[in-house]
């Protein structure tokens, strides 16, 4: 078996969600390779290179990937596909938005937030926003899947792998890049940051999640939002928490104000520590919670700062 993982790359540099996918991709067996896609991408492909269990680093390192568009980035591996059983990539927004893409093109079927496998062919996915974990067995000859990187440890950079450059260069005459935006935060990054302080609608409105900023600077935690919060716009939508926003698993993770529902556990019911605030003691976050406080969150929120 040989398995291509597709590399997810953050402003040219080799983003952690990469490790976890090729942590994945030893649990199938066989040659790992790892596709990086872009331009002036080198450093992440030496990255890339040092990730233990990786044998071959294929660097596309061209203008026409620039941005990592689906259509081109797709076509890309299409033309390499033929060389592998398993193509892999995070359950990111471009594995999402790449990966069908190439299902298509292959005609097969696409397995997707893959967080267990059971072998080469069998592999378990959430359903039902995760209140059900359904096993599937793929018959195709080229399994194509996302990986929920959340669900697998990433693996060390003892590693010293070859890099080969590939000379496809595809054409793209269906998109082009305009622009792009990006939140820009002293703090870590939502997706992959250690400890996560949530807010929900119990917040209030936006000025009220300046509560949770404080205890984020001592924590030197992330900060997130329930859907609730978003959609009542509190907070922008790129700090959203659950099955349509981002999955996160931290060593801490402490919802506040936020009741629970099945959308936002989804994204963060495999956070290694849950702490709940909330003044309703049957709230569903407290299913879930190893710790709970039942109270006023205007009046916790200012003592718990005070504390830490």
């Amino acid at each position: 078996m040989s398995i291509l993982v597709l590399a997810d790359l953050h402003e040219g540099e080799l983003a952690a969600a990469t490790a976890h996918v090729v942590a994945a991709a030893q649990q199938i067996g066989g040659d790992i390779d790892v596709l990086i896609a872009g331009e002036g991408v080198q450093a992440a492909a030496d990255a890339a290179a040092r990730l233990e269990g990786v044998s071959r680093v294929r660097l596309a390192d061209h203008s026409v990937y620039a941005h990592q568009l689906a259509e081109p980035l797709s076509a890309l591996i299409v033309a390499l596909a033929d060389d592998y059983t398993h193509i892999l990539s995070s359950a990111s927004t471009t594995g999402k938005n790449v990966l069908p893409r190439v299902a298509a093109l292959k005609d097969v079927s696409q397995i997707s937030e893959v967080l267990a496998i059971d072998s080469a062919d069998t592999f378990k996915r959430p359903i039902y926003a995760g209140n059900a974990i359904a096993t599937v067995k793929s018959d195709d000859a080229l399994k194509v899947m996302t990986v929920r990187t959340t669900a697998f440890d990433a693996v060390n950079e003892s590693g010293s792998a070859a890099i080969e450059t590939v000379d496809t260069v595809v054409e793209n005459a269906q998109s082009q890049f305009v622009k792009e935006e990006l939140a820009q935060s002293d703090r870590p990054e939502l997706g992959g940051a250690r400890i996560v302080i949530s807010g929900g609608r119990g917040m209030g409105n936006g000025d009220n999640f300046k509560l949770l900023d404080g205890i984020a600077d001592k924590l030197g935690a992330a900060v997130g939002a329930s859907r609730a919060a978003v959609d009542a716009g509190f907070v922008p939508n790129d700090m959203q928490v659950g099955q349509t926003g981002k999955i996160v698993a931290p060593d801490l993770y402490i919802a506040v104000g936020i009741s629970g529902a099945i959308q936002h556990l989804a994204g963060m019911k495999d956070s290694k520590v849950i702490v709940a605030i909330n003044k309703d003691d049957e709230a569903p976050i407290f299913q879930v919670a190893d710790y709970g406080l039942v109270g006023d969150l205007f009046e916790l929120l200012p003592e718990l700062e005070s504390k830490l």
